[in-house]
């Protein structure tokens, strides 16, 4: 068959059919399953033990939630800068340094360093332990995993469920009515303020397809056969767990990024799609996850463990429908253009507002009224330090990264792309350092109560 005339979709289902038939091997061909929960089990331990001991040398863990300040449903956000500083070194010393001299003396702090998955050297997605029970609670479905637990402190994640806002029925707040949206309600919740289109696409975000950990093969990740992953899984309501995995799209292992898993509030307003990827609709992306980065983008694996293409002009675009639905949470202190109104803001919130769009320049990516330029920008983060392997991750150059949308903010920590900055001081310190902006400390508390009102 001549190649041309198959399309690309034909193509690659082609090949990844050749591919499966080529070989005949078993997924897990040096063990098999039993034998290979057992060994992974023997060192979860381990390898948790590490993670855990790196947070602790990192950050500082402890609750400290911040006076009065609350996600949009009331989880108390935590506050203070949680990143430590190497011994005999302060912020205001680091600030009046150059990179050069940073680097030199070893001075960058740990925290500022990128973050590695909890075993980054097995990768694949890991979810919040909220979030594991209650779905098992709706659906029996299980997403743990027997060889490693998810790492952050339940206290830095988003409230959990997260309150879903819809920007054609803003008269009826949150519609989630503080439930997980599942398979098992999301039909009674949606079924009276949704079209027929609509309600079908939230359908498919909330179905599980095969991935890479959770399948029904036995290399799978899960004690029992799986059906897989759905969207709404690590998109818990249309916002995020903080649930992580590693970027398919990297190579060679130590290089991939723990990715933090990005709120779709605001998805209709956002115009690059993926940290780094920079696909142009949510459709692209959609098809990306499902039939790639699901499965490391490895399109032999994903034959094996039961790729379901979505069918773009109809599922796809039915999902697409929904998510451009999703509103970001109410900011009763913003006027019309994202700006701060004077009568509902506090002296330090309105010097924070003129920091934001003067001397600390976020303004120049994250332009009002969304707080984003849907652009990517490149903070060339390794100019402070030497190329490390921590845990498995090799800390070097980032590269290009998106701006994310800054519009409720408060609601997605941790913060940066993967989940290093756990709090919003932590972010404001990162970027005085990154681009040199010498804050005061007042101006400093001043930038974090703005971006509290965003």
């Amino acid at each position: 068959m001549n190649a041309h005339r198959l399309g690309s979709v034909g193509l690659a289902l082609l090949l990844a059919i050749s591919s499966y038939f080529r070989s005949s091997l078993p997924l897990s061909a040096q063990e098999d399953f039993s034998s290979l929960v057992k060994r992974t089990q023997a060192e979860k331990g381990t390898f948790a033990e590490r993670q855990q001991k790196l947070l602790a040398e990192r950050y500082d863990l402890a609750d400290q939630p911040a006076d009065g300040v609350t996600m949009s449903r009331g989880k108390p956000l935590q506050s203070g800068v949680r990143v430590k500083l190497p011994e005999g070194v302060t912020w205001e010393k680091l600030a009046g340094m150059t990179s050069a001299e940073i680097k030199q003396q070893k001075a960058w702090p740990g925290g500022f360093l990128p973050l590695p998955h909890p075993h980054h050297e097995a990768g694949g997605m890991i979810f919040t332990k909220v979030l594991i029970d209650e779905t098992k609670k709706q659906t029996d479905r299980d997403l743990t995993r027997f060889d490693l637990d998810f790492d952050l402190p339940q206290h830095f994640l988003p409230e959990f469920p997260a309150p879903i806002y819809l920007t054609t029925r803003p008269d009826l707040g949150d519609v989630s009515r503080g439930q997980l949206v599942t398979s098992a309600n999301f039909y009674e919740l949606f079924k009276d303020i949704l079209n027929p289109k609509q309600l079908e696409g939230l359908r498919l975000l909330v179905t599980p397809f095969p991935q890479q950990q959770f399948n029904a093969t036995d290399d799978r990740r899960s004690i029992k056969a799986s059906l897989g992953v759905a969207c709404f899984d690590c998109h818990a309501n249309g916002h995020t767990t903080a649930s992580t995995h590693t970027v398919g799209d990297i190579r060679p292992n130590e290089h991939r990024h723990r990715i933090d898993t990005p709120t779709l509030r605001g998805l209709n307003v956002q115009r690059l799609f993926g940290s780094q990827r920079a696909l142009k609709t949510v459709e692209d992306f959609t098809e990306f996850e499902q039939r790639a980065a699901y499965f490391d983008g490895d399109p032999q694996t994903a034959a094996k463990k039961g790729v379901n293409p979505l069918e773009r002009g109809s599922q796809v675009h039915f999902m697409a429908e929904f998510q451009a639905l999703l509103d970001f949470p109410p900011a009763p202190a913003l006027d019309l253009f994202g700006k701060l109104d004077p009568a509902q803001a506090t002296d330090s919130e309105l010097r924070g507002q003129e920091l934001f769009f003067g001397k600390a320049k976020c303004a120049t990516c994250h332009t009002p009224p969304y707080y984003t330029d849907n652009l990517m920008h490149n903070l060339r983060v390794e100019r402070f330090f030497d190329e490390i392997t921590v845990n498995g991750r090799k800390a070097s150059a980032d590269g290009p990264i998106k701006t994310f949308p800054l519009r409720g903010i408060k609601d997605s920590p941790p913060y940066l792309h993967d989940d290093r900055l756990l709090t919003l001081e932590d972010t404001v310190e990162f970027f005085n350092l990154v681009l040199g902006l010498k804050l005061e400390a007042q101006e400093k508390q001043d930038l974090t109560a703005f971006m509290r009102k965003l």
